[in-house]
């Protein structure tokens, strides 16, 4: 068991240093985008969060993957089985309960839906922040009269 714990708890700290340069990734993003004027501020908060969004998505696909080699180096799952779709399932909290991890290693499967979890709230985080950040700089930035109200700038 204490295998089990270790080998988690390394594997989510690769997860956590891959969201980390994700995070610093998407405040690059918010930053490059609030130096820019923007005629048209409600398609550049579209493109900033769509932009914000897709590397959340990568970082997230990324740490499944490292979760999916986990168990391919351990040997986490019955042979045979697909262990991307696996560390997907165990990640998201999805469970279908079609792919069982072995009896010595059962552990790694709620050890990454716990990461997952706590990983995709902190991508909530992020995109919030971003979004609030990139609407006050719109809003501060927008002449009179253009497409964000008072209600948009917070």
């Amino acid at each position: 068991m204490l295998l089990q714990l270790l080998v988690g708890s390394l594997v989510s700290a690769i997860a956590i240093m891959i969201h980390a340069l994700a995070t610093v990734g998407a405040i690059g993003i918010a930053r490059a985008a609030a130096r820019r004027y923007s005629a048209f501020p409600r398609l550049h908060l579209m493109g900033v969060m769509i932009a914000t969004v897709l590397l959340l998505m990568l970082a997230h696909t990324v740490e499944i993957v490292v979760w999916s080699l986990s168990y391919a180096i351990v040997g986490a799952a019955p042979a045979g089985s697909d262990l991307l779709y696996f560390a997907f399932v165990n990640y998201t909290t999805l469970g279908y309960g079609d792919v069982t991890p072995v009896k010595a290693w059962q552990l790694l499967g709620p050890m990454a839906a716990m990461n997952g979890i706590l990983m995709f709230g902190w991508s909530t985080a992020v995109l919030f922040e971003v979004l609030v950040k990139t609407i006050a700089h719109l809003g501060a930035s927008a002449a009179p009269n253009t497409m964000f109200s008072a209600e948009d700038r917070g």
